[in-house]
């Protein structure tokens, strides 16, 4: 499929296609409210609204992706929104059946240049979690109950830190997907920097590509820390007599939560 691709946009690739094929497979987005991160073309986006999303919403930092998104959808007769900001910015406030992201996940240095132009649709900073560590902090606030987020990166990258980041934001977090992926031109023309520093083999020119599916509960952790402070609102509004035993009983009722 041709899409409409301004210099300094992200041009789909292998994390792309991945990230559209487990779409169908692990979050059903017929119905579903939307949010593409990252849009770049807009790809993911018009993958999920053929899907039968009920509303699409795709982001990007970039002016040239949002223009290239928007074009490529109205080429194709898909609706969805296209906003530019960063990360969750343009929605605050928003919340979402499904999440799907690509962000930018390669090692790189710490150069300010790389934040500008085309780098920035690849560059994750010195460890390649630049963007992922974020996204996985933020995204809880942004899921409905019950709601997914699919996350494609490298396993260079860090999965378990990524497991670890989305647990952590009260998120059930596992890979459902892993794919070799050969070498893009990014890395190729990184890769000599990369075996020096130990993060690849001599002659390695492969990697791996992982999709992370995390998951909110339907009656998430923030659900179980309103009903704590609701409880702990009512004992205190009563008289001050038993205090000890009420605290007794709260330990109790928290240890059985």
């Amino acid at each position: 499929m041709f899409l409409l691709r301004p210099p300094g946009v992200y041009s789909p690739q292998g994390d792309t296609s991945l990230l559209c094929e487990i779409v169908g497979r692990e979050a059903p987005v017929g119905g579903a409210r939307v949010l593409d991160l990252g849009t770049g073309t807009g790809a993911v986006a018009m993958a999920a609204a053929r899907g039968g999303a009920a509303r699409v919403t795709a982001v990007d930092v970039s002016a040239r992706a949002v223009l290239a998104a928007r074009t490529n959808a109205l080429l194709r007769g898909r609706r969805m929104r296209v906003l530019r900001g960063d990360l969750f910015g343009p929605v605050a406030g928003e919340v979402f059946d499904v999440i799907l992201a690509n962000p930018p996940y390669v090692i790189g240095g710490p150069e300010p240049a790389a934040r500008r132009g085309g780098a920035r649709t690849w560059h994750g900073g010195p460890g390649g979690r630049r963007i992922l560590d974020r996204l996985c902090a933020q995204a809880t606030r942004h899921l409905a109950p019950g709601g997914t987020l699919l996350l494609v990166h490298s396993a260079f990258s860090g999965v378990e830190a990524s497991l670890a980041a989305l647990h952590r934001s009260g998120l059930r977090a596992r890979v459902v997907a892993r794919r070799p992926e050969p070498f893009g031109p990014v890395m190729r023309a990184k890769a000599a920097a990369l075996e020096a520093r130990g993060l690849i083999g001599h002659g390695q020119r492969h990697e791996e590509l992982v999709v992370i599916r995390a998951d909110r509960d339907a009656a998430g952790r923030q659900d179980e820390e309103r009903d704590v402070e609701r409880f702990e609102g009512r004992d205190a509004g009563r008289d001050a007599g038993g205090d000890d035993e009420r605290a007794g009983e709260r330990h109790q009722w928290r240890r059985s939560a």
